[in-house]
């Protein structure tokens, strides 16, 4: 029986000797690098901050699929970083905010303070929204790029090598959205320009969203009787005989 049991202490012991000598193998190294506990911490790596740990995780995997050099270091948050004490600052930050706005004071204050902690490293923030005023508001708090979760992995993968390059990446889905609300107005203002005087363009445009006389007057710091002459000169411009006729006519040249 001692015999049997030394027997099995030898070989418990050798099986754990070949264990702890087996090495990583260079197929495992990206998930390693994606944020599971045992990172290299003298790499260069990017910090992945999201909240959400599927989200954060598909985030990393597809990041390092899409560019194998990448290394990603995930958290739940910047406190998550602290605790884990890693000797090297990463070379990027992307923060994802989920369906969070960045105009919450609570996720401005955490883009300032990230900015303000990491000064050498960008900051890069990833949204579900594209709208140019979160775009603005990322910038204005310091973030070097704003990354909307409608683009792909390759677009993402690009924007944090942009701004570890030095660069600031702007999604163009938001640049093409404030055209699109800024060219109607511009046609409208140069379609009226061209018929009316800039007072009556003003007038004109407050006739067509049913403004009263006296408002007029007021927002434009002039007599009523002064918003009366305006009236009839457009009226006669535009060959109408009352106010309803003017609103319609100005409709059908700014559609």
């Amino acid at each position: 029986m001692n015999g049997q049991s030394l027997t099995n202490e030898k070989f418990a012991s050798e099986t754990a000797a070949r264990i702890i000598s087996v090495r990583t193998p260079d197929s495992l190294r990206p998930f390693v690098a994606s944020g599971i506990a045992g990172a290299a911490e003298s790499e260069d790596y990017v910090l992945l901050i999201d909240s959400r740990a599927l989200d954060r995780e598909c985030l990393s995997r597809s990041l390092t699929d899409y560019d194998d050099s990448m290394n990603i270091v995930t958290v739940a948050s910047f406190e998550e970083w602290q605790i884990r004490d890693m000797q090297v600052a990463p070379s990027a930050i992307l923060f994802m905010i989920g369906g969070r706005k960045v105009s919450d004071s609570e996720i401005s204050t955490k883009i300032c303070a990230l900015v303000e902690r990491f000064k050498a490293s960008p900051v890069i923030v990833g949204a579900d929204s594209d709208e140019l005023a979160q775009l603005l508001q990322a910038l204005e708090c310091g973030a070097r790029g704003y990354i909307p979760t409608s683009v792909d992995v390759k677009v993402a993968a690009e924007a944090v090598a942009l701004a570890r390059a030095g660069g600031v990446f702007v999604p163009a889905s938001s640049i093409l959205a404030a055209k699109e609300s800024i060219t109607p107005a511009a046609n409208r203002s140069c379609c009226l320009d061209s018929l009316f005087t800039p007072r009556e363009v003003v007038v004109a445009e407050a006739l067509r969203r049913g403004k009263a006389n006296k408002i007029i007057a007021y927002e434009m710091d002039l007599c009523e009787s002064t918003v009366k002459v305006h009236i009839r000169n457009i009226m006669k411009k535009l060959n109408a005989t009352n106010r309803t006729e003017v609103a319609y006519k100005i409709r059908e040249l700014v559609q």
